[in-house]
């Protein structure tokens, strides 16, 4: 007869909880849309039958009870991430050993495989590493960054040590760019802002066709305007030029007496050179700020891009005053 002892029970792999029986899709659809009238779900799955169906398929993937994956996995952009607490369960439900400790400045983990006990898999994650990697400028890091820390560690020595334990998850939904908690859990998803109230979201506006507004513009004042918010809302720099362009041809165009080789002569020409001169005094502020808190150029840029999703040239002004303000903030330095 074999005996099982504690020690033993304790490293065989545990369920999180149990998994509903498997059900028909007719089933699954009936469950979702009664589910989905629940005021206490989180927000992306209320009065959404069709979200809640992903999750009820992913939790059967993953062999877990539907509200295991309803609190915590979040899809970002389309990926299905897990919260830090949920990756650690499911390290230990595949019977593996893990340790997480750290503090405010570091963080280390540690995994110990169940089928290869002799070795310890161990990442540290520390202060440093998301100062480089400008994370330090987000509200959630400010205040909490020792559970960031043991996030950021955790997630990495799963990925590295049992990467079949996740089932797909690999990620946080911080990781991924989501504005989080304390806990690691998203304030919004996929873009939408997560409010406290009980309100419905308000519809999303429908986007803009800038182009064919500048072509119905009357005058070339309106052409310019409508320019102003393009480039407010991030329009790239051709196309721009091609607005620029369709105000050239319309009423009260400033004439340009020296055109310039391969630069678009237009209505918008002198605010379009001051507003260069003004985002190229950020960038380069913004750079100062960088090499200030020890980073380099490369290293700027891809803190930059981790926080607005999009690299320096393609910001605003605004946008560079935040990062150089969070920068500096970061290197103790008074903005």
């Amino acid at each position: 007869m074999t005996v099982v002892t504690l020690a033993d029970r304790q490293h065989q792999p545990q369920p999180l909880a149990p998994a509903l029986p498997r059900m028909t899709v007719e089933a699954k659809l009936d469950y979702c849309r009664a589910f989905a009238a629940s005021g206490l779900l989180p927000r992306q799955y209320r009065q959404q039958p069709a979200n809640l169906l992903y999750a009820v398929e992913f939790a059967e993937s993953l062999g877990l009870h539907p509200m295991v994956a309803i609190t915590g996995v979040h899809v970002i952009e389309g990926k299905p991430t897990a919260s830090s607490a949920l990756i650690s369960a499911l390290v230990r439900r595949a019977g593996h050993r893990l340790r997480v400790k750290g503090d405010a400045t570091s963080a280390t983990a540690q995994i110990i495989r169940a089928d290869d006990p002799d070795w310890v898999f161990e990442v540290t994650f520390t202060i440093e590493d998301a100062r480089r990697a400008g994370l330090l400028g987000k509200d959630v890091w400010k205040k909490y960054p020792a559970s960031m820390l043991k996030a950021r560690a955790l997630s990495a020595v799963a990925r590295d040590a049992c990467e079949e334990a996740l089932f797909g998850v690999h990620y946080t939904p911080e990781e991924l760019g989501a504005v989080v908690d304390q806990e690691g859990n998203p304030v919004y998803l996929a873009g939408e802002i997560q409010r406290d109230t009980e309100e419905e979201p308000a519809p999303a506006a429908p986007p803009r066709d800038f182009l064919a507004e500048a072509q119905q513009a009357q005058d070339a004042a309106a052409v310019r305007m409508v320019w102003e918010e393009a480039k407010a809302a991030g329009a790239p720099a051709h196309f721009l030029d091609q607005l620029a362009a369709i105000g050239r041809d319309k009423p009260g165009a400033r004439p340009v007496q020296q055109p310039v080789e391969g630069v678009v002569e237009a209505v918008v020409v002198e605010e379009h050179q001051e507003q260069d001169e003004e985002r190229a005094a950020a960038l380069a502020t913004m750079y100062d700020a960088a090499k200030t808190a020890g980073l380099s150029a490369e290293e700027a840029d891809e803190a930059f891009r981790a926080t607005f999703g999009h690299a320096p040239a393609e910001a605003t002004v605004a946008e560079l005053a935040e990062q150089r303000d969070d920068l500096l903030d970061a290197a103790g330095v008074a903005a």
